[in-house]
């Protein structure tokens, strides 16, 4: 009794916290906002993006400008073989300002596949991000339909804890008439107290859930969320299952990296072969110096040169074959995975769309066991008052009436999230 009073006068904390309604975009919107792995996903995108820009850059022109200047040291020049040396006047100080220019022409296509490749490296970046972006929206779905269920039970717990405590008045009262036995009146006691320690779990719960998607979507962390009641009851027109393998080929990011992927090794081939073939460039050169390195006269000799460079990679001829060989092999190594994971999909959405339909049924069973619980428990009622059944039926048709109502809740939960399963195993999410 002392237990029941206390739990009674207990104010949930829960209660007195401000709330806040979230429709499920404005879910997905600031959980895509405020993601610490979308950023990170979105700087490997600008990693990405710059490696391309550094491949493209490397078909451009190198120039080096180079300023050299020393101490020259006292020469000596011997007149018969290494005897009768000679120390010539020379300078002590010598200079050197040299200007190099090269323009690559030929290489033998490495420059281009570069190029090429590092662009399916950025491509494959924003599909990593897009596919972080699709797991985000599920876990997030998770954790806010989670909240649906916590706070149906927290309205039918309170309601029952309501009825309970007008039974509990009636039975009194019968009792003190002494029409019951004190058992009834103590069961009913211990069952309001395990109904409002029930209620005051599911209020923590509540307050939890709405912490981990605070954090997630950069709120308050005392708020507590309130989801949109409308979404249980959309309805959603299944079209057939070729049409989601057909969908989730065409737009699933794992299927779609792993052609990138494949596309990769194919522009490694391509690079092995570029490093069998010559390289071509045009070059230029000045240089001003002083003192004349010949005579060490001190004065300033000024020469220029252009011409074309050609280089014939000799050793690749047969070191580059190998690497050849084994890019072909992780070509086929890739097509080999595209193929596990064209299984993988029809698995997929085979499951997603058996479960989704699946959970409609169980929906619609659930309805219909909810009207014969409350009718069953109508009826008990009744008879307990009437002193035609004992506390126990009561009590038990009442648990069957809670759970019922509890599961028809989470299996219009469970509508949603395999629904929305679906769209992820087709990359529609």
């Amino acid at each position: 009794m002392l237990l029941s009073c206390c739990l009674g006068g207990m104010q949930p904390a829960a209660a007195q916290r401000d709330t806040l309604f979230l429709p499920v975009d404005r879910l997905f919107e600031l959980g895509l906002k405020h993601s610490l792995q979308l950023q990170a996903d979105a700087l490997e995108e600008n990693a990405a993006r710059i490696r391309e820009q550094g491949a493209r850059a490397d078909r451009l022109p190198d120039l080096e400008v180079g300023l050299r200047g020393g101490f020259v040291g006292q020469p000596v020049v011997f007149r018969r073989g290494l005897s009768d040396p000679y120390r010539p006047d020379a300078p002590d100080w010598s200079q050197n300002y040299v200007v190099d220019f090269s323009q690559p022409i030929y290489r033998g296509g490495k420059l281009r596949h570069a190029i090429r490749r590092a662009g399916m490296e950025r491509s494959l970046a924003a599909l990593q991000s897009e596919t972080d972006a699709a797991d985000l929206k599920l876990n997030l779905l998770e954790a806010y339909l989670q909240l649906f269920c916590l706070y149906r039970q927290q309205k039918v717990l309170s309601r029952n804890i309501e009825e309970s405590e007008r039974r509990l008045h009636d039975i009194r009262r019968m009792k003190e008439e002494g029409l019951i036995t004190n058992n009834d009146v103590l069961r009913s006691e211990m069952q309001l107290t395990d109904d409002r320690l029930a209620l005051q779990q599911a209020e923590n719960d509540i307050a939890l859930v709405s912490q981990q998607l605070d954090i997630l979507l950069g709120l308050d962390e005392e708020l507590l969320i309130r989801p949109d009641t409308a979404l249980l009851h959309r309805s959603v027109v299944l079209k057939s299952y070729d049409y989601y393998v057909e969908e989730a080929c065409a737009a699933d990011p794992t299927m779609k990296r792993l052609r990138v992927e494949t596309d990769i090794a194919r522009t490694d081939i391509d690079l092995a072969r570029a490093a069998l073939r010559p390289e071509i460039s045009l070059y230029a050169s000045n240089t001003l110096a002083r003192p004349i390195s010949r005579t060490m006269e001190d004065l300033y000799n000024n020469n220029w040169n252009i011409g074309l460079s050609v280089s014939v990679p000799i050793f690749s001829l047969y070191k580059s074959s190998h690497k050849v060989r084994e890019s072909r092999l992780a070509v086929s190594l890739h097509r080999n995975a595209e193929e596990q994971e064209m299984q993988r999909i029809r698995v997929r959405v085979r499951t997603a769309l058996l479960r989704h339909r699946e959970a409609v049924q169980q929906v619609e069973a659930l309805q219909l066991s909810e009207r014969q619980a409350r009718e069953n428990y109508r009826i008990m009622q009744n008879r307990y008052m009437n002193q035609l059944a004992i506390l126990t039926d009561l009590l038990d048709a009442n648990s069957v009436r809670l759970d019922v109502e509890l599961q028809l809740t989470e299996a219009r939960t469970r509508v949603i999230y395999t629904y929305h399963q679906l769209l992820r195993a087709c990359g529609q999410l």
